[in-house]
C-alpha cells in the first residue's frame, strides 16, 4: 500500500497526481454508459506493450484524435485519417493501433446492435450481470488475467477485435469497474 496525504490507495499509484486522481476517480468505478466503455476500449488496446501512465498522459490527444471518442464518427474514419493519426504527437503513432480502433470502432458499433449497448454485452460474461468485487490485500494477488478475461477477449477476438488479448481485456475490466481490484485497505475499495 502506498500512503499518499495519509490516505491508503493501491500500491501501484505511487505519487504521481495523474494517476491519484485517475485512481481516486474513475479506476475501478462502474462504467454505465457506452461512450465511456469506448473511451476505455480505445485507451487500454492503446496500451497494449506500453505503461497506463503514458497512456494516460496521452489521454486528451486521443480524445482529440478519435473524435471525443465517439464510435461512430470513428467508425467513419478513412484510410486520409490513418496518415493523419500518424502525424499526430499526442498520441502513440503505431499504424497497427491506429487501424484497429478504426476497426475496433465499427465491431463495438455492431456489438452495440447485438445487445443493445456494449455495457450488456460485457455484463453478459459477468456472474449475475455483477462486477465481481475481489478481497486481495497485497498487488501480488491480483492477477494478470483470469478465465474471465480469456473468455471475453476469445469471444471479441472472435469478432474481430484487435489489441485485446487477454492481460488487456483484465486491465479494461478493472478500469471499468466490473472486476474491483482495489486492494481491501485501500481508500476506494468500498466506492
Amino acid at each position: 500500500m502506498k500512503q499518499s496525504d495519509e490516505i491508503t490507495r493501491c500500491g501501484w499509484v505511487g505519487n504521481d497526481p495523474l494517476y491519484i486522481k485517475y485512481h481516486d476517480e474513475e479506476w475501478g468505478q462502474e462504467v454505465t454508459d457506452d461512450k465511456t466503455m469506448f473511451e476505455f476500449l480505445v485507451l487500454e488496446s492503446a496500451q497494449a506493450g506500453l505503461s497506463w501512465i503514458t497512456i494516460l498522459r496521452k489521454r486528451e490527444g486521443y480524445r482529440k484524435a478519435f473524435a471525443n471518442f465517439d464510435a461512430k464518427k470513428v467508425a467513419l474514419f478513412s484510410d486520409e485519417d490513418v496518415e493523419r493519426l500518424m502525424e499526430d504527437t499526442g498520441i502513440v503513432r503505431n499504424r497497427l493501433k491506429i487501424r484497429a480502433t478504426i476497426s475496433n470502432a465499427r465491431l463495438f458499433l455492431a456489438v452495440q446492435q447485438e445487445y443493445g449497448s456494449f455495457c450488456n454485452y460485457m455484463k453478459s460474461f459477468l456472474p449475475e450481470g455483477k462486477p465481481i468485487v475481489n478481497h486481495w490485500k497485497t498487488l501480488g494477488e491480483v492477477p494478470a488475467s483470469t478465465p474471465l478475461s480469456d473468455a471475453i477477449s476469445k469471444d471479441m477476438k472472435k469478432r474481430g477485435f484487435k489489441f485485446f488479448g487477454s492481460t488487456i481485456c483484465y486491465a479494461h475490466l478493472q478500469a471499468i469497474g466490473y472486476v474491483n481490484d482495489h486492494l481491501i485497505d485501500c481508500v476506494c475499495y468500498n466506492k
